[in-house]
């Protein structure tokens, strides 16, 4: 498949609107670590924004303290999450036996 190419506006658009999802999922990961952000709120969230349904759950796992990338890994085995499944990607089991693991 070829790519069209981008005019200098479509292109400027195009980094804009990556900016503005790596932003939005950086705010979700700090306010989740805060504790201000529950995890059914994030879940409720990436149901309603593009850039954070497409967050990868073990990003968002290794965001809070004391959860480095193989305690994410075991938590992810624990609730039969795809290591490479995004939050979008969840089902209800799994959402709510993230949240069970969690307790947050």
């Amino acid at each position: 498949m070829v790519l069209k190419d981008l005019t200098p506006a479509e292109r400027q658009a195009a980094r804009q609107k990556a900016l503005d999802a790596r932003t939005a999922r950086a705010k979700v990961k700090s306010d989740f670590a805060k504790g201000t952000l529950s995890l059914a709120q994030v879940f409720e969230r990436s149901d309603a924004d593009e850039a954070v349904a497409r967050m990868r759950t073990i990003d968002l796992l290794t965001s809070l303290k004391g959860i480095g990338e193989i305690r994410a890994q075991s938590i992810m085995e624990q609730c039969e999450i795809s290591l490479n499944r995004r939050l979008r990607g969840l089902g209800h089991r799994q959402r709510t036996a993230l949240i069970d693991v969690l307790g947050r």
